[in-house]
């Protein structure tokens, strides 16, 4: 009868500590889509903050173009060809400002008037490369900074600058 009961304890104690480590395992999985989406709320949210910005410039009279004519850019390179980049292309293509290429992990994929090329291949000089990815700008800048020799700037310096 002892021997009974010492079972059905490691049992339940197994089935226990079984459904503590699957919920652990559970907890785990959804704190990973709880952080995946505050994340991304962050990044939405840091866009909004940049496109107000910008639309205020508009409503002002003033273009991104006044950034670079400030600080002597000439030539620049757009990082990232999502919306952000895209609009930012717009604003200056017909410009003083010569977009030479456009840096994008999906270069296959990126349809453009100017080269495209991925962030591995080789990049030619500008004035500076403006990343529109300004969300993962810390990460991206260090990874062009090691690569470059000129400034990389994020598209929110920019729009925050002119």
């Amino acid at each position: 009868m002892k021997k009974g009961i010492g079972k059905a304890i490691s049992v339940l104690a197994g089935g226990v500590a079984g459904a503590l480590a699957g919920g652990a395992a559970i907890g785990s999985q959804m704190g990973k889509r709880l952080q995946k989406r505050e994340d991304y709320s962050q990044k939405i949210l840091s866009y909004y903050f940049i496109y107000n910005q910008w639309l205020s410039l508009h409503q002002q009279g003033k273009s991104l173009v006044d950034y670079f004519e400030k600080n002597g850019y000439k030539t620049i390179a757009i990082y990232g060809m999502r919306e952000l980049g895209e609009r930012l292309y717009d604003e200056i293509k017909d410009s003083s400002i010569t977009v030479k290429y456009i840096i994008d992990k999906n270069a296959d994929a990126i349809y453009a008037d100017v080269d495209v090329v991925a962030p591995e291949d080789h990049l030619e000089p500008v004035d500076v490369i403006v990343v529109t990815a300004c969300y993962f700008f810390d990460t991206i800048e260090r990874e062009l900074s090691a690569i470059v020799k000129y400034p990389v700037v994020s598209l929110e310096d920019v729009v925050y600058g002119v």
